[in-house]
């Protein structure tokens, strides 16, 4: 197969969660203990660190990786999902995994593939390991992809575990509470292996606490520092990373804490988090997705100089979506429209919800057609947000890739 028709072959014979939903996601590891012992285990010969959470997750993990490599380590970044390009998912100091690999491993696997139908993810995640081991990197850094104890990237056994925060996502898959979701999460903290909370939160304090002694796992609240960062909703997700890098050092790792702390501010630029496009008028796409999201790029907003504010918005079809466009504000103009994946919410349901508003509102299906009526109407001091969901997002960004 070429690289085009493995891509196909993955999108059309294997369950793939963020488009598909539900009915993708599989409940348990099996499929990826079955990969990995069809490549010869390549998890048990190399060295992670996991990292879970709510949100902040995948921020967390590329700044801690801008940092690594700059300490001259060879680090691997496993992430998910990809905004436009495929191999944006698993990287090495940056720079994406060879079309050629992928194509080879999946004829490698197929097979297994087709005795054990794994899902998208599970072999998206059976594909990082066995390209950061064939490669030999120093680390890999794992972002979790839904939840964690049953997450297929719970496989591994880290030298350091992270979960960033906790809040209400995927509700109906990981629990409608707070607290059953960070049970959820609590399921990466290992057996004497360190655990760094990134936020402390009352509610569930005592679920990490009580996993953490169980397991007789050294448990970390990363502390705040005096950093400063744009936007400042990267500050909680920079703090973690220099608990992290505290923690490493512990280990052996030698790392300059200071000089990265004082440059922190140049690692923390991350595909589709407060990415300006245009200046005038100011134009920023941002891939949150979800009411703790939503509450941080609206502290941005704040804080921003401007005349009026135009959000062009999508969002996946299982989110609260009325209750979230209350965090935006009243009297800005919408521009309501549908990314092109199964999941996304239809764009002409946002009707009822802006007339329910009484918001001033437009409906159009095309999110670059979308932007591109909000650059029309806005006047050079207005400000234009583009968020609500990683594949709206995604397929702006495809755009504006050279960000």
């Amino acid at each position: 197969m070429t690289y085009k028709e493995t891509l196909n072959f993955l999108y059309s014979k294997l369950p793939v969660y963020q488009r598909q939903g539900v009915e993708a996601y599989k409940k348990d590891i099996n499929n990826i203990k079955h990969l990995c012992k069809y490549i010869n285990n390549p998890q048990n010969k190399l060295k992670f660190i996991h990292i879970g959470g709510t949100n902040g997750k995948g921020s967390t993990a590329k700044i801690l990786c801008n940092v690594l490599q700059k300490q001259k380590l060879k680090v691997g970044l496993y992430t998910s999902p990809h905004y436009f390009d495929f191999r944006e998912r698993i990287q090495i100091n940056n720079n994406k995994i060879e079309k050629v690999f992928i194509t080879k491993f999946i004829a490698k696997i197929l097979p297994i593939i087709n005795k054990i139908q794994p899902s998208f993810f599970e072999v998206t995640v059976a594909l990082s390991l066995y390209y950061f081991y064939k490669k030999k990197v120093d680390l890999a850094i794992i972002e979790v992809g839904l939840g964690g104890r049953l997450d297929s990237t719970n496989i591994i056994k880290p030298i350091i575990s992270v979960i960033t925060n906790v809040s209400l996502d995927h509700t109906n898959l990981l629990g409608n509470s707070v607290k059953k979701i960070a049970t959820e999460k609590a399921g990466i903290i290992k057996k004497e292996t360190p655990i760094i909370i990134g936020r402390e939160q009352k509610e569930i304090k005592n679920i990490f606490i009580n996993k953490a002694k169980k397991e007789k796992s050294k448990l970390i609240f990363a502390k705040k520092y005096n950093i400063k960062i744009t936007p400042k909703y990267q500050k909680e997700n920079a703090n973690t990373v220099i608990s992290i890098l505290k923690l490493m050092i512990e280990k052996g790792y030698k790392i300059n804490l200071n000089k990265i702390i004082k440059n922190i501010n140049q690692e923390i630029e991350v595909m589709g988090r407060w990415n300006i496009i245009n200046k005038k008028p100011l134009t920023i796409i941002d891939s949150a997705h979800n009411t703790d999201g939503f509450i941080k790029i609206n502290k941005e907003i704040k804080e921003i100089e401007h005349r009026k504010t135009h959000i062009v918005f999508g969002c996946s079809n299982d989110k609260k979506v009325k209750e979230n466009l209350n965090f935006f504000p009243k009297k800005g103009k919408y521009y309501f429209c549908q990314a092109n994946v199964i999941r996304s919410k239809d764009y002409l349901t946002f009707k009822n919800i802006g007339d329910d508003l009484n918001i001033n509102y437009t409906l159009i299906k095309s999110p670059l057609q979308a932007l591109q009526t909000a650059q029309a109407q806005a006047k050079q001091d207005d400000l234009i947000i583009v968020t609500g969901s990683i594949f709206l997002v995604g397929e702006v960004l495809e755009k504006f890739c050279d960000i």
